[in-house]
Formats: C-alpha cells, structure tokens, sequence
C-alpha cells in the first residue's frame, strides 16, 4: 500500500507549519518526536517516563549524552501551537506515584508537550560557543487514528471490499455476526435514509469493538474514530459502514451512495487535517506494540498485527533529512518498534520478544530503509511493575516473576483483590518467532496487568526515579545523535 496521499494544498500547508515551526524558534533547533501505539501499548507511560527522565535525571546508563557528562538538563517549555491540548504530564504522573499509584488513562487525544535540553555538543565548533540548546516536541495521538490513514488511499469501495472480507474470516465470525447479518438484511439500492445508515454504523462499531477485546485482540480496525469519536459521535461523518456494491448503475438517492459520501467526508474532515497538521510534521517515530498481548490471544491476533503495522507504516513519510529539507519538507527519519510490557516476562524472553518484534514489522522496516529511515525494534518498560525472583519447587528452580495482579485480574480461576503480591511463571517465548507465522501454534503465556511499582527509589535531589527495562536505551536511540 503507497504512502497516504497529498493533494497540492496539502504540501503547501505542510510547508507553511514547517516554516512556522522555524521561525517560532529561529535560533533553537526543533526535533518533533511523535508516539503511538495501538490499544493499550503504554503511551502515555512512555511519554511520562520520558519527560520525568529528562527532567530528573533518572538512572539511565545506555543514555550516552547523560553517562559521559554532557547532559545538563531539561525544562519544562510553552508550546507554541495553542490550539492542541498539552500533556498531562503533571497529572500522569502523580497517578503512577500517588499514595494510592495507579495507571493513568490511556491516549483519546492528542496532545503535545514541549521540553528544551540543554547539553554540552562533542562538536568542537559547537563546544567553542557553551551549552547547545535543543527544543524537544513530543506529540502523543491515539494509535487507532493511525489505522485511518491507509484509508486515504482507498475508495469506499475498495474500503468496504477488505472490511467484509475480513469480517467474514472465521476467527472473526463470532464478533461480526451480528453486523453481517444486518448486511445481509440490506438493500444497497434503496432509498437512503438516516435510519438505515446508524443501524448499520451501530453494528459494524459493535463489531470492531469487540474484536478489539482480549480475547481476540485484533488490531485492523479501521475507520479509527468508531473507536475513539470523541467530540464527531453521532455525526454524519462517523454514521457509514461497508456496503457490497448495489448490481447495476448506483443511483445517488440510494444507500451505498449516502454511505460512500460520508465515508469520503470522513477521509476529508478527520483522516486528511490529522495526516496534514500532525503526522507528516514528524522527524521521528515511536510505535509501541502490545506484543504480548496479541501472541496471548493466538495466532490470527499475531497475524492481524502484522497486517496493521505494515499498513500503517507504509503511510509514513520516510527519508533522510538535512536542515534546508526540513524547514519545509520533513521525512522520519529514525523509527523505533517498542514491544512493550517486557516485565511481563522474564528477562531470559527479552530477545526473543525483540525478535517477535523484528519478525513482525520485517516488511515495514525493510520498506523504511529503502526509502532512507533507520529503524530499529526493542523490547522495552518504559515503567517497570514487576522485579525477578527464582522459586523452587521439587528441587526444579523456576525464574518468574513479581508484582501485585491488578483488581479484577483472573488467571487459573483465581481473581485478585490488587492488594495481594504474587509470584508468577509467565511461560516462554518460541526461541524462534517464525514458528508463530508458519506453523500457527500460539503460545501460552500466564498473561496479567500488574498494578504500577509501590515502592519507589528517590535520587540525590529527592526525585522519584521510575525502574525500567531498556528505556535508556530507547531514548538515546530517538534522541541521542541530537545531542552529540
């Protein structure tokens, strides 16, 4: 699938934000850092980490410009675009270390925060002037809008053509039952009316919902906002579905074509001004994959997530950039893959879900560095909830895990209070992540959320330091070569 497509008036909005990106910083360098993920990958954990790290100093060995000394600090900025909401960093993170900790809610909108750095450069023309200053936006969207943006270049009909098929593939009968008997019920040819149109909507969101659910834990389900409507529910732009083609001339009364003009409103109103103002005004890139959770609900999950990712990804705009380039075309040019929840098992299965993780995005990656992009996959916990231990039973030594099982959690017909801390054997990853593609064998993994780290460590100056695996890592893979 082509990258999203742009019309003329696009490009020369694109290049007018990217102008206006310089001039409201002039002498300061700007790196816009966007992260998603689809439902439930941890982003609005990972942006908080990433802030409090910066601003604080964490422990972080693997981040170069910190361990040598060159790191100064960081401060919180004003953004200069008013019109999109901030980051509740603040917020964020006195629910992770509150008295009573808790995960904070996940990404319905975007929103942005902007820190300037301040380091010393390893240039020697830089070092001859004193500090260098960088200007860091990072920008957090919901990962189901990313599912839209490979619909920009499909018709409603070629839009409707995959939907149906996937909606009859057999791991997905169950869920879309309901959806595609009211399919079979309709008349593409008769007279439209606004009834038919939020019937058939209800159904199909019904449908996409659920099999967004553990138990299934599909990823392609685009159009995103069914998911996540926010201030568009009930809207016309958000009131269509998929609909086979009518036999014969489709007149412009009838209800495929009411529901091919909302659709192609949709692409217009929401996919288009989201591709346009935020996403092709990146510099880089971080996707964060629940992993785990797509390899705990079996294989057609495993599959799908592929399916997404490589979709999703070919709507990137990808390439090298060079400071004239950048002022009114830019490309993202690094883009990382966090498999994320690397807690969740032990740190022998750390590779291997790195190795999932490359195995998964192969094609995206291999699409990416033809076009000029670095990439590079991770298995990462931005925030670390559970630690390691070694339990012996029958003379066998087992490595599992530690952590409280959030409320509510249920595994071998136990259900946790969130109070009580257990030791758990997550079970192991494949040592190779092919025989989850050609030989459909799921894998069995003891699969729970655990309630954020209760007790936490505090630096020199009194700040809380959040654990963490490989986060350090990942941060001076995204940001680091700016601050050489």
């Amino acid at each position: 699938m082509p990258q999203a497509p742009t019309t003329i008036t696009d490009e020369i909005g694109i290049a007018l934000g990217n102008l206006a990106d310089a001039a409201a910083a002039p002498f300061t360098p700007t790196l816009r850092l966007g992260v998603t993920g689809l439902s439930r990958a941890g982003k609005t954990i990972f942006i908080t980490a990433l802030i409090h790290n910066l601003l604080t100093g964490g422990r972080l060995p693997g981040f170069a410009a910190l361990t040598e000394g060159r790191f100064i600090g960081a401060r919180l900025a004003e953004h200069p675009d008013a019109g999109i909401p901030r980051f509740a960093y603040e917020q964020h993170l006195a629910a992770l270390t509150g008295k009573d900790s808790h995960w904070p809610e996940s990404t319905r909108k975007i929103s942005q925060l902007r820190l300037t750095l301040k380091f010393q450069s390893k240039r020697w023309v830089s070092g001859m002037f004193g500090p260098t200053v960088l200007n860091l936006d990072i920008v957090d969207y919901p990962g189901e809008w990313l599912l839209d943006l490979p619909l920009l270049s499909l018709s409603f009909a070629e839009w409707s053509e995959q939907a149906l098929r996937r909606a009859a593939l057999p791991h997905s009968k169950a869920e879309a039952a309901a959806f595609m008997n009211e399919i079979q019920q309709t008349d593409a040819a008769r007279e439209a009316t606004d009834v038919d149109a939020e019937r058939l909507a209800a159904a199909f969101t019904d449908y996409l919902r659920r099999s967004r659910e553990d138990g299934r834990a599909l990823s392609t389900l685009p159009p995103g906002r069914f998911l996540l409507p926010g201030d568009l529910e009930g809207s016309p732009a958000l009131t269509f579905a998929p609909l086979p083609p009518p036999v014969g001339p489709v007149r412009s009364s009838s209800l495929y074509a009411m529901l091919e003009r909302r659709y192609e409103a949709y692409k217009a109103i929401v996919v288009r001004p989201f591709f346009r103002d935020h996403f092709a005004r990146l510099d880089r890139q971080v996707v964060l994959v629940d992993t785990l959770r797509a390899l705990n609900a079996g294989p057609a999950a495993v599959a799908d997530l592929e399916t997404a990712l490589t979709d999703i990804l070919s709507c990137f705009r990808q390439g090298d950039n060079n400071p004239i380039t950048r002022l009114v075309a830019r490309r993202i040019d690094r883009i990382l893959f966090a498999a994320t929840k690397a807690d969740h098992i032990h740190s022998s299965s750390h590779d291997r879900l790195e190795a999932v993780m490359n195995r998964l995005v192969a094609d995206a990656a291999r699409r990416a560095r033809f076009a000029g992009a670095e990439t590079r996959s991770m298995a990462i916990a931005a925030i670390r909830a559970t630690r390691e231990s070694v339990v012996e039973d029958g003379g066998e030594r087992h490595e599992v895990i530690v952590g409280t099982p959030q409320k509510g959690e249920v595994l071998d017909g136990t259900t946790y209070d969130g109070k009580t801390e257990i030791a758990l054997f997550p079970g192991d990853l494949p040592e190779h992540p092919d025989a989850l593609f050609e030989d459909g064998r799921a894998v069995s993994l003891n699969f729970l959320r655990f309630q954020p780290p209760q007790r936490l460590d505090k630096n020199a100056e009194g700040n809380v330091v959040l654990p963490h695996i490989r986060f350090d890592r990942a941060l001076d893979y995204l940001i680091g070569d700016w601050l050489r």
